[in-house]
């Protein structure tokens, strides 16, 4: 196969969550049979069709960068961490849907890629709000994907994807709640295959085709992050 441009997108979520099911389902699409946790980071990698059937179509690589998951305070696991998030196109921001924890960490992973501080907790400002204009030069794409949603109970399903849909609005991001180990999550022509592709479709457009860093978006569309939006409670 002749050589083909790539981009670069970052797997990011506690330990546990299950980004390694998830990356391995993505680039072959099948079920990661004995998923084991990860250490450093491991790299895999999907082939896709940027703006499929359109006379524009080309082939690219997305290499999947599933960065281990310890939210350690230690910052030795940070600063190791940190070699990762160089030239980052996109990022996938994974969290489990039975674990509202997890969920609440994503805020530091965002904020530990994105502005590579080796001590997030320290970016927070006053009144709980962060200042989204620190993420002006790092804006990239990002797509929010909830885990173990055959987990949920019935009874409590709304519940949870009323949350999710907090934090999808509060990232300006679009989100996909699926299990890992049934494949049909992803089908094609599935409302979360559409999203999938349109990400990987965006994440490409921002590498190859966009000149304007103003028309990037993410952090930058909104000055202010309001945690209180996300209703954990």
């Amino acid at each position: 196969m002749a050589s083909l441009d790539r981009v670069k997108v970052l797997v990011l979520g506690d330990s546990g969550v299950g980004k390694s099911s998830l990356v391995h389902l993505l680039c072959q699409n099948q079920v990661l049979g004995n998923p084991s946790w990860t250490v450093g980071c491991s790299v895999d990698v999907r082939v896709h069709d940027y703006k499929e059937g359109t006379p524009e179509e080309k082939t690219y690589y997305i290499e999947l960068w599933d960065v281990g998951g310890s939210v350690g305070s230690v910052s030795s696991i940070k600063s190791t961490r940190a070699v990762f998030y160089n030239s980052v196109n996109g990022i996938i921001l994974v969290h489990d849907l039975t674990n509202k924890k997890s969920s609440q960490n994503l805020y530091r992973w965002s904020l530990e890629a994105l502005n590579k501080d080796s001590s997030p907790t320290g970016v927070i400002v006053s009144n709980g709000d962060y200042d989204r204009e620190q993420f002006a030069e790092n804006a990239v794409p990002l797509l929010l994907i909830g885990t173990k949603f055959d987990q949920i109970p019935e009874n409590k399903r709304n519940d949870v994807l009323t949350r999710t849909a907090f934090l999808s609005e509060d990232y300006n991001a679009e989100e996909i709640n699926l299990d890992c180990t049934n494949p049909r999550y992803l089908a094609a022509g599935t409302s979360n295959a559409v999203k999938l592709s349109r990400f990987f479709d965006k994440v490409i457009e921002k590498r190859y085709f966009t000149r304007d860093p103003s028309q990037m978006t993410g952090f930058t569309d909104r000055k202010r992050f309001n945690f209180k939006s996300l209703h954990y409670d």
